[in-house]
């Protein structure tokens, strides 16, 4: 068999386009039509190359092309009929219809062929004239990607295919809104961001490429995070170039928030500019840069993208806690509630935390599958044993139990959830393999989970590797070096140093953390610890003051019942011994 006939199987995103009644409009104006579908297919045809993919079979009216995601075939396809519906005011009013599948294909000298093929075109034949039509297997993977929604047309018996599929419509009219200036997406019901082409400032080609990669990853890794709804790249990527006020680009987006940037390059030296903007406002909610040395492209697209998502997921968080508290609180629905819960948690007293519950609580009411408010509804409770609040130990303990319970099981997908629900099962329930587990699974989600690295890290503590835990945390620290958390986590700094038997390096470490958050229960223990136990009594018992006025019925006998479940009895043991020196009761 000959190289021009080998048979080439692979997956594939299959776009089928078509002219609506072409041998009809041939009849009435041959001359005509022609003209105005040679500028029409031009017009197909760029938009394929503009969203990578490659024009495989063709037959007069007819295109079929091939994307290697079904993201960049939807996009393409919502851009074809957009750019169609403005030119059909003048070009005779001539529609196309696109059906989109993605399946298994077979390449036989460019030509494309399979059932994958055969399912694109009976989906191009049941859409409506200027509309998309596309299999469940699109829907699903595009749904979340793309500022575009679909209408379930159900089950559908296609010809010549054996088995009914599902299908979904994209109407001309949802298509045609996509990018169009004066008719505004409407926002999600959660944040959302759209990150633009960083500005290649170099004048080098090769500095495109990899800004594109670097935004790229940031894209990716803004994905991993549930709380976020993200723009894909090829919708983001089509302002490359345009002068564009970032409200319009908000409004065509239908996004709340910008991430755009620049890349410098000069020798082996490189500046990364990034900023981010509230489009409802225009405000600038964060600027940074980045300097560093170009040596492993991909090693600094990884670095920068890190570093900027670390550092605007807390800003983010932040705009969004401030924008929930003021709205009238007679609107307000379950991510609102959940916000207010945020806000109240961050002010680290007793009422704020039953506030906190509270609030969450309303936002279960309102949604009854958020894992998210399950989670810090449980985090409540950490916080309430780590301070000694608890009143009903047993029955706040089962109370940890089952909302932590419920946050890992509807989130099992959601990396933040896990994290805290896995943190409070741990903590509370004392359930610390488990904890372990979720926590793991957290980060094979989202390996650049702050919040992820330094629970790690507590987790580390209580198996009694200390080491390994300053890892985790110290990562953490960086991934995220402004958040507001970060308090907790040098806590867990101090607390690894402690375990290890480095008291000063534990006392700076708590010191640091009581900067952060002066009433800090955890850091004030472990600082009063490490004094006593590098024979600082003075300090120590200066310490232990603070911590007994802010804390007055904390003794010996029940300081077990809020401190971490260490699997090292020493751990345990040094701990309290140190407390002891430091004068706390019996």
């Amino acid at each position: 068999m000959g190289q021009d006939t080998k048979l080439e199987h692979r997956l594939a995103a299959i776009m089928a386009t078509d002219v609506v009644g072409y041998s009809r409009l041939i009849q009435s104006d041959e001359a005509g039509t022609l003209a105005a579908l040679s500028g029409i297919r031009t017009a197909i045809e760029d938009h394929i190359s503009r969203y990578r993919g490659r024009i495989a079979n063709t037959a007069g009216d007819s295109v079929l092309a091939e994307f290697a995601s079904a993201v960049e075939a939807v996009g393409c396809a919502v851009a074809v009929q957009q750019v169609l519906a403005e030119r059909s005011e003048t070009k005779g009013n001539i529609q196309v219809r696109i059906g989109i599948h993605m399946g298994d294909v077979v390449s036989k000298s460019g030509d494309l062929f399979g059932m994958a093929v055969n399912i694109a075109a009976r989906l191009e034949g049941i859409a409506q004239p200027g509309g998309i039509v596309v299999s469940s297997a699109v829907r699903d993977d595009v749904v979340g990607k793309l500022p575009a929604s679909f209408a379930d047309l159900g089950m559908k018996t296609l010809k010549n295919i054996e088995q009914p599929i599902r299908v979904y419509s994209l109407s001309a009219a949802s298509a045609g809104s996509v990018g169009r200036r004066g008719d505004p997406l409407p926002l999600p019901d959660k944040p959302s961001i759209a990150v633009l082409p960083f500005e290649n400032l170099s004048g080098d080609r090769e500095q495109e490429y990899f800004a594109d990669g670097m935004v790229a990853e940031i894209i990716t890794a803004l994905s991993r995070m549930r709380w976020l709804f993200v723009i894909a790249r090829n919708s983001s990527f089509a302002y490359r170039g345009r002068a564009v006020d970032m409200k319009q680009i908000g409004r065509e987006l239908g996004v709340r928030y910008i991430l755009e940037g620049s890349v410098r390059k000069s020798g082996n030296k490189m500046r990364i500019a990034g900023q981010l903007i509230d489009t409802s406002t225009g405000a600038h909610l964060w600027a940074d840069r980045f300097d560093g040395e170009f040596h492993d492209i991909f090693e600094v697209q990884d670095q920068v993208a890190t570093s900027v998502v670390g550092a605007i997921t807390p800003r983010l968080e932040e705009a969004e806690i401030e924008r929930a508290k003021r709205k009238p609180t007679e609107n307000l629905d379950a991510y609102d509630y959940y916000l207010r819960g945020l806000a109240l948690v961050g002010r680290m007293t007793r009422n704020g935390n039953d506030e906190a519950l509270q609030m969450f609580s309303k936002a279960i009411e309102h949604d009854p599958d958020f894992a998210l408010a399950y989670a810090r509804a449980a985090h409540c409770y950490v916080i309430r044993k780590a301070n000694g609040w608890m009143t009903n130990q047993s029955q706040e303990i089962d109370e940890t139990a089952r909302l932590a319970r419920l946050a890992v099981d509807l989130g099992k997908d959601d990396a933040v959830a896990l994290s805290f629900g896995g943190y409070a099962l741990g903590y509370v329930v004392g359930q610390l393999d488990d904890c372990a587990a979720f926590v793991d699974q957290a980060l094979t989600l989202n390996p650049n989970l702050a919040v992820a690295w330094a629970t790690s890290g507590w987790i580390k503590i209580c198996f009694g590797d200390p080491d390994t835990a300053i890892t985790n945390v110290s990562h953490a620290l960086r991934l995220s070096p402004l958040d507001p958390r970060k308090y907790s986590w040098q806590h867990y700094m101090a607390l690894a140093h402690l375990c290890a038997g480095r008291y000063d390096d534990a006392g700076s470490w708590a010191a640091r953390a009581l900067r952060n958050s002066p009433d800090n229960a955890g850091a004030l223990r472990v600082a009063a610890a490490s004094h006593a136990l590098a024979g600082r009594i003075t300090e120590a018992q200066q310490t232990m003051a603070r911590m007994r006025h802010l804390y007055p019925t904390l003794c010996v006998s029940r300081v077990g019942e809020i401190l971490p479940p260490f699997r090292r009895l020493e751990d345990r043991s040094r701990y309290i011994e140190g407390l002891r020196k430091a004068g706390l009761p019996e």
